[in-house]
């Protein structure tokens, strides 16, 4: 029998690339449906669970996930178009890459940066390799090699010396006990906050929010979690997070297989979710702690099911509540596994 198709591990930049993409949902459909695909494939969910997430077919996911093995990011902007015979070589790409990011002053020009102008006049006259090429063709080019004018920045990677193995495990446990893996996560702050959308209305007459950002409820948090094997989303809103909410929450999922056999659980590398208390009630009833690495919460499962639609005409904490139960209740239909969503202390 054939290995179950799965997107091989992220990296740190891939994880928080398409975290950014999937939390943001601002990119073209195509791209946001194919970053839920990756994410969700390389967290443990199965193929089935993927198409029903995406509404697609199960073979269109395979050739998603077989195509970002292959090529990487690049497949998030599938090129499905033809066109003319080429006339800029790739070697001539090559050095047009290579001179966009060498600074102009180690190449003879009086610049501290280029613009597409003084780039396309040092190609057309060098002494190293002469590439005529029109300012807009430049710019297309760069693009598609994905350089731009941007300012610098910092970034961040894991630093965990255990990322290797954690991840090692979590992949282990999600294609080996698929049915026993379980995921929690706590989302927030939830603020209400009005947000634009889009809608059917009369002509000059578009529909209006109140533009208010008084909140006198504070902030929420909700704690989730989701059954790998059986596809299910169930958890609470609560005012704050605290150990003594990750353990109710852990408890809740051992209630889900009675059984009294081995689970494990993937939960971010927080100290709520790791206490000592916990760690001995894990002990005592058969529960292993898979803990995401640091800065890499990308590979919890979890994260790619929760999406909070936040009315603008909310009140409060208990509205924001309602609007996470019918959107759950909306996704799995009557299924018992789904609980409502409540405000608890």
């Amino acid at each position: 029998m054939a290995e179950p198709v799965r997107a091989r591990r992220l990296t740190d930049a891939e994880g928080q690339t398409l975290q950014r993409i999937v939390r943001r949902g601002k990119h073209g459909s195509i791209r946001v449906r194919r970053a839920l695909i990756i994410m969700a494939s390389a967290s443990g969910t199965t193929v089935a669970a993927i198409a029903g997430l995406v509404q697609a077919d199960e073979d269109t996911v395979r050739d998603v996930i077989h195509a970002f093995n292959q090529r990487g990011l690049d497949v998030l902007d599938p090129q499905w178009a033809g066109g003319r015979p080429r006339l800029i070589s790739a070697d001539d790409e090559a050095f047009i890459v290579k001179a966009a990011t060498t600074r102009p002053e180690k190449l003879g020009r009086p610049f501290t940066h280029w613009n597409t102008r003084k780039l396309a006049g040092y190609l057309a006259d060098n002494p190293v390799r002469v590439v005529a090429v029109g300012r807009e063709r430049l710019r297309q080019l760069l693009c598609d090699h994905k350089i731009s004018f941007q300012r610098t920045r910092t970034w961040k990677e894991s630093s965990d010396p255990l990322r290797e193995a954690k991840l090692d495990r979590i992949e282990q446990v999600t294609s080996t006990w698929p049915d026993r893996c379980f995921a929690f996560d706590q989302f927030g702050p939830l603020s209400i906050r009005p947000c634009h959308g889009s809608a059917w209305a009369r002509q000059q007459h578009p529909v209006r929010l109140p533009a208010t950002y008084r909140r006198t409820h504070g902030i929420r948090y909700f704690h989730g979690c989701y059954s790998l094997g059986d596809d299910q989303l169930w958890g609470v809103t609560r005012r704050r997070k605290g150990a003594d909410h990750t353990l109710a929450a852990l408890k809740s999922i051992r209630a889900a297989r009675p059984d009294g056999d081995q689970i494990y659980v993937i939960l971010d590398n927080l100290s709520a979710n790791k206490t000592p208390a916990i760690r001995r009630w894990a002990r005592r009833n058969q529960v292993e702690l898979c803990l995401t690495p640091t800065s890499a919460s990308w590979a919890n499962a979890v994260k790619v099911r929760v999406f909070v639609e936040v009315s603008a005409g909310c009140r409060g904490g208990a509205c924001l509540a309602g609007w996470v139960y019918a959107s759950g209740s909306w996704c799995y239909g009557k299924s018992p596994v789904w609980r409502t969503a409540r405000v608890v202390g």
